[in-house]
């Protein structure tokens, strides 16, 4: 009430405002001159923490994981005030929309089993790696990015933004994974749609190469990629269209860039717990050999 009335006092005046919402003029004045309350005190503490939190996290989050972003940085404070705060200072999480398939399916190339039957859920990292690629568009003409993904965390181990849909935009992207985990692949599989793109013979002996499995979903149903579009979903949303339009190719590959960074390290997983996929990773603990015979513990 006390806002509203400072809002339109200098138009319409105190007492004729107070005879219409049929408050006394002294109660206003007394609330005015009262000493803050403690609840507006630590709203104005905790205001500019949600504001910086908001805005470091690609200003992406909504309640829940704002909420979780404060206590993990030692602010204890209920759920219900930062949904209140956050409503007070204008601040919202992103929705995501409808994915758009950008791979095309290759009806004649031999299709690799799928090995994968939608269980996104395995043991260890560096058991499955999903892939997927979408597009962007800029004031240069598309632009295409590829993502692979190690399902165990939802870590992107491998990207890479490309003016084409030509073979090297994925097998870039692979490299860059092979690099980064640096291996033994042994027992690791390679899962994504039918594009041409992941069916071309250079990828698929890169991949036999380095002992990597093919897997590949059926055609026509998302489910059986559904995480690797579940990023391009994120990505899309989280950065592609906030900061949309795009100039080009390379301010589009520096944003990325960025934004790859914040996902592997800061944002934070439901899934997961509510930590960022590499911490998720780096408590990962693998299961004790067994003793051999005739040795002591």
């Amino acid at each position: 009430m006390t806002r509203y009335i400072d809002a339109y006092r200098a138009r319409f005046g105190v007492e004729p405002i107070c005879g219409v919402l049929q408050v006394a003029p002294s109660t206003y004045y007394a609330d005015r001159h009262r000493s803050p309350s403690q609840r507006r005190l630590g709203d104005a503490v905790l205001k500019p923490k949600l504001r910086l939190a908001h805005a470091q996290h690609f200003g992406v989050y909504g309640v829940r994981k704002l909420w979780r972003q404060l206590q993990r940085e030692g602010t204890i404070v209920a759920r219900c005030t930062v949904e209140r705060l956050m409503r007070d200072l204008g601040l919202r999480g992103v929705v995501r929309g409808r994915h758009r398939r950008t791979t095309v399916p290759d009806e004649t190339a031999p299709r690799p089993a799928d090995l994968v039957q939608r269980d996104f859920h395995p043991p260890a990292p560096n058991r499955l790696w999903v892939a997927d690629l979408t597009y962007v568009r800029t004031w240069s003409g598309f632009a295409y990015v590829a993502f692979i993904i190690d399902a165990y965390s939802r870590y992107i181990v491998g990207w890479h933004v490309s003016r084409s849909l030509r073979g090297d935009l994925v097998l870039t992207a692979l490299e860059q994974a092979l690099w980064a985990r640096e291996g033994p692949f042994e027992g690791l599989v390679h899962h994504s749609d039918r594009g041409v793109q992941y069916l071309s013979i250079r990828y698929t002996e890169r991949l036999a190469e380095a002992g990597i499995a093919t897997s590949v979903g059926s055609r026509g149903d998302s489910y059986d990629n559904a995480l690797a579009e579940t990023v391009n979903g994120l990505f899309k949303t989280e950065l592609v269209y906030r900061r949309s339009p795009w100039r080009g190719r390379e301010d589009l590959e520096l944003a990325t860039l960025e934004w790859v960074d914040w996902f592997n390290n800061r944002r934070l997983f439901g899934a997961l717990g509510f930590v960022p996929p590499a911490e998720y990773e780096a408590s990962w603990n693998p299961a004790p050999l067994p003793a051999v015979a005739g040795t002591q513990r």
